[in-house]
């Protein structure tokens, strides 16, 4: 995911992040302006995954936000 997507539309994925991946706590959201690395960290704590996975359900988030959008 653009690290630059996810600092700017923080406040507007936090629902959908929380949605997509409901181990994530309000707590882990609650930072005003996350980041990439901030956000695979947090993946990785709350679900154990190893870094290309983070990576790839990251992606298909992005993809899925830009496909809500177009439609």
């Amino acid at each position: 995911m653009n690290q630059d997507i996810i600092q700017t539309k923080w406040s507007q994925i936090k629902h959908p992040l929380q949605a997509q991946f409901s181990k994530l706590t309000d707590d882990d959201l609650a930072r005003p302006n996350g980041d990439h690395q901030y956000l695979a960290g947090k993946l990785q704590e709350r679900y154990g995954w190893q870094r290309d996975k983070i990576e790839q359900e990251l992606r298909t988030f992005e993809n899925t936000l830009s496909h809500s959008k177009a439609a």
